[in-house]
C-alpha cells in the first residue's frame, strides 16, 4: 500500500446516490479510469482547406473501423455476447453514410475543421435521441458519443482509449464505458464498475448484468471524489457508494455481500424450475428483451420465454430500413436461442420523432400523440409489410407469436389484420416454411384498447397490458418529466382498475393475457397482480429470479385478500399502503 493510500483510509466516511445499475455488494479498491478523452480542436479553415479536411474524416474514419473490427474479432473471444452486439452496431455507425454526409457538409458551409464539424454533428444527434420519450433511445446518446470520440481520436493520429490494467481486482470509477473500454473484463479482474452517468439500461448496467458484478451508474461527481487506491463499497441493489468507509461499516457489508452470494446461489438452483405460488398454482415469468444476445440472459435468469421483444433496435442509425432477410436471420436466432420457450415479437414502435433518416417523417409537436407504432406502420405499409413477412418466416424456427404495439381502436386492428393477411400469402406464394398457426396479439398500452378490452379480445388472440404506456396515457403524465413522477404511479386505481377490465376480458373470452411494463418487475406489483388473476408477466431478466422467490412464499388465499384489500382504496399510496400491510415484511426479508 502506498504512503497516499495510506493516509486515505484515515479520512471520513463519505455516502454517494447513484441508480442501481447491477445488483450485489462488492468491498475492494477503486481504480480511476483516465481515459485521456481531449477536448475538441475548433478552428476554422480556408475554402482551399476544405478537400483535406474531408479527407482527414475519412482517414478517422477507416482507422477508427478498423480498430472496432480489431476489437471485435477480439471479443468472440473473450467478452459478452452483448459488447460484439453493440460493438458491431459502432461499427456501422462509425461508417454511416449519414454521418459522412454531415460531417462533409458543415465543412464545406461552415468553413470548420473535421473535428470540429464531427463534434456538431454528433452533438446534434445526441441531442435529439435525449430529447424521445423512449428511456432506451435517450440512453444511445452516449454511443453517438463514444463514436465521435473515437473518430475524433483518430482524426489526430491517437491510440484508442483502452481499459487500464490492474495487478488485483478493483472497483472501476469511470465517467462512463464503452463496449470497446470493456472488452475482456471479467469477475476476476473486477470487482464493480462505477459510472458518473448512466442508466439500468446503459451500456454498463448492462454488461454489469451480464457479467453479475455489482454497479452503479449515474453517479455524479464520482471523478471528483474518488482517487486511485481509495476504498469503497458499492451497493448496486440500492445505488448507493460509500467512500472511506468506516470499519464498522465495512464488517456490515461484508456481512451483506455473503448473505447476498448465498441468495444468488439458491436462486441459480431453482432456475429451471417452474415459477409457482407456495401453494402450487402455476405463474409464468418471461423476460423482455431488447437485442437478441439479451435472450442468452434471460435463459440464465430462469425467465420461461421471452414476452417482449422490442425489434426497434434495427432501425436504428440507418439510412434505409431493414431488409427481410436481415430480419429474418435476426427473429430465427431469437427463436432458435429460446426454443421451446415462446417469444413474443412485437412489431416496431417507432415515433415520429425518431429515425428520420428512415422513414422520413416530420416532427411532430406531440410524438407521444403522433404517429407511431402501428400508425406509422399503417402509414408506411412497404415497411411494415417486410417485418411482418420476416417474422412470419421465422415462426419456423421456434414458437414465436406477433404483437401489435399502440392498438387504440378496432378499425385499426382490422386495418393491420388485412396486411398480416396478405403478409402470410407472400410467404406461402413464395414457398417459403412458416408455423401452421401464428397467434396476432395486441398491447393494451392506450386506455381506449383497456375500456373495450372485451371487444377486442374477441379479435386478438391474447393481449399484453403495456403498463409504462398505460400510465402516461391514462393519467395524462410524461414519465420522462422528474418533477411529475410522483404522479406516474401503476398503483393508481385508475390504472388497477384498466388492468382488472383487461384480466377479466381474457377470462371470459378465454384469451391469454400478459403485463410486460415495469410494473411487473416490482415484487410488491407482482403479488398484487396474482391476486388480481394475472398468472403470465414479462419484465427485465434481472428481475425474475427475485419475483419468483416472492412468489413462492405466498398462497394464493394471501394474494387474492390482499388485492381485494388494495383495489378498494382511492390512492395510490393507499393501494402502496395495504400492501405494505399484507407483505411489508416479506419483502423486507429479500
Amino acid at each position: 500500500m502506498s504512503e497516499g493510500e495510506g493516509q486515505r483510509e484515515t479520512r471520513a466516511e463519505v455516502a454517494l446516490s447513484g441508480l442501481p445499475g447491477s445488483p450485489g455488494v462488492a468491498l475492494g479498491k477503486a481504480a480511476v479510469l483516465n481515459l485521456g478523452r481531449t477536448g475538441v480542436v475548433h478552428r476554422h479553415v480556408q475554402a482551399s482547406e476544405v478537400p483535406e479536411e474531408i479527407e482527414r474524416f475519412k482517414r478517422g474514419v477507416a482507422k477508427s473501423a478498423a480498430e472496432l473490427r480489431e476489437l471485435s474479432a477480439k471479443a468472440h473471444k473473450s467478452a459478452t455476447k452483448i459488447e460484439i452486439s453493440v460493438l458491431e452496431a459502432y461499427t456501422l455507425m462509425v461508417e454511416d453514410e449519414l454521418l459522412l454526409a454531415d460531417v462533409t457538409r458543415r465543412v464545406e458551409t461552415e468553413l470548420v475543421c473535421a473535428e470540429w464539424a464531427l463534434d456538431l454533428a454528433v452533438t446534434e444527434m445526441a441531442a435529439t435521441l435525449r430529447r424521445s420519450n423512449d428511456a432506451y433511445l435517450a440512453e444511445r446518446s452516449h454511443d453517438f458519443e463514444f463514436v465521435g470520440a473515437r473518430i475524433r481520436q483518430a482524426i489526430g493520429g491517437g491510440p484508442a482509449d483502452v481499459v487500464v490494467d490492474t495487478s488485483e481486482p478493483r472497483i472501476l470509477v469511470a465517467h462512463d464505458l464503452s463496449p470497446a473500454e470493456t472488452v475482456g473484463l471479467t469477475r476476476d479482474k473486477v470487482l464493480a464498475l462505477v459510472t458518473e452517468v448512466g442508466t439500468r439500461t446503459s451500456h454498463t448496467a448492462i454488461v454489469a448484468r451480464a457479467l453479475e458484478i455489482p454497479a452503479v451508474v449515474g453517479v455524479a461527481g464520482a471523478l471528483s471524489r474518488i482517487g486511485n487506491g481509495d476504498s469503497l463499497i458499492v451497493d448496486g441493489l440500492r445505488g448507493q457508494l460509500l467512500l472511506h468507509p468506516r470499519p464498522e461499516t465495512t464488517a456490515e457489508y461484508q456481512t451483506r455481500a455473503a448473505r447476498f452470494r448465498d441468495i444468488q446461489r439458491l436462486r441459480r438452483e431453482a432456475r429451471d424450475r417452474p415459477s409457482k405460488l407456495g401453494s402450487g398454482e402455476l405463474i409464468e415469468l418471461r423476460a423482455n428483451i431488447e437485442i437478441p444476445s439479451e435472450a442468452l440472459a434471460a435463459l440464465s435468469h430462469g425467465a420461461r420465454g421471452i414476452g417482449l421483444y422490442r425489434t426497434e433496435f434495427l432501425y436504428v442509425d440507418r439510412t434505409e430500413p431493414p431488409t427481410e432477410e436481415e430480419q429474418y436471420d435476426t427473429y430465427r436466432r431469437v427463436a432458435e436461442i429460446m426454443n421451446p420457450l415462446s417469444v413474443t415479437l412485437r412489431t416496431f414502435d417507432i415515433g415520429g420523432d425518431k429515425f428520420v433518416s428512415v422513414f422520413q417523417m416530420p416532427s411532430e409537436m406531440n410524438p407521444a400523440l403522433g404517429l407511431r407504432a402501428v400508425r406509422l406502420g399503417l402509414a408506411r405499409p412497404e415497411i411494415f409489410m417486410t417485418q411482418l413477412r420476416a417474422m412470419i418466416r421465422a415462426t419456423a424456427h421456434g414458437k414465436l407469436r406477433i404483437m401489435l404495439p399502440m392498438i387504440a381502436s378496432l378499425g385499426e386492428l382490422f386495418a393491420v389484420k388485412e396486411l398480416y393477411e396478405q403478409a402470410l400469402a407472400d410467404v406461402d406464394r413464395r414457398g417459403l416454411p412458416r408455423a401452421e398457426h401464428i397467434s396476432l396479439g395486441i398491447m393494451v398500452e392506450v386506455p381506449s384498447a383497456a375500456v373495450l378490452a372485451h371487444e377486442f379480445a374477441e379479435h386478438a388472440e391474447f393481449m399484453s397490458i403495456g403498463t409504462n404506456d398505460l400510465v402516461q396515457y391514462t393519467l395524462a403524465v410524461d414519465r420522462s418529466t422528474p418533477e411529475l413522477a410522483y404522479l406516474a404511479s401503476y398503483f393508481d386505481p385508475a390504472i388497477l382498475r384498466l388492468i382488472q377490465n383487461v384480466i377479466a376480458a381474457g377470462k371470459d373470452k378465454n384469451r391469454p393475457v400478459l403485463l410486460c411494463g415495469a410494473m411487473a418487475s416490482d415484487p410488491m406489483a407482482a403479488l398484487l397482480l396474482v391476486g388480481m388473476g394475472l398468472r403470465e408477466m414479462s419484465m427485465e431478466a434481472a428481475a425474475v429470479p427475485e419475483v419468483r422467490e416472492v412468489l413462492a412464499n405466498v398462497t394464493l388465499e394471501q394474494v387474492e385478500r390482499a388485492a381485494a384489500d388494495a383495489l378498494v382504496e382511492r390512492t395510490a399510496a393507499g393501494v402502496t399502503a395495504a400492501l405494505t400491510r399484507h407483505f411489508g415484511r416479506l419483502l423486507s426479508e429479500g
